[in-house]
């Protein structure tokens, strides 16, 4: 099971699927469609860098798994922060 895993991360259609998603996102925001922190962006953000955080890692393009990483993080803090700001606003308990 984890070596089809491994495997399909390594495929490089997982690279096209995270790059179109990151784009999408900058695309939409720059249209005004997205906003950059809204949920929405911030998880197409957040699953693009992730898959290529992954498959950077997996062929060792570590300059690249770096940057993937600060950009997951940066998201995934976005959407923390945005679903902190609901609790506390009693939006969706």
């Amino acid at each position: 099971m984890w070596e089809q895993i491994v495997d399909l991360a390594h495929n490089e259609i997982v690279a096209y699927v995270g790059m179109l998603m990151i784009l999408s996102a900058f695309f939409l925001e720059t249209r005004d469609i997205l906003h950059s922190k809204e949920s929405p962006y911030l998880i197409l953000m957040a699953l693009g860098s992730g898959l290529l955080a992954v498959r950077a890692y997996l062929i060792d393009e570590w300059a690249f798994f770096i940057l993937e990483v600060a950009w997951f993080a940066a998201a995934a803090l976005g959407l923390w922060s945005l679903s902190k700001g609901l609790r506390q606003a009693g939006i969706g308990q």
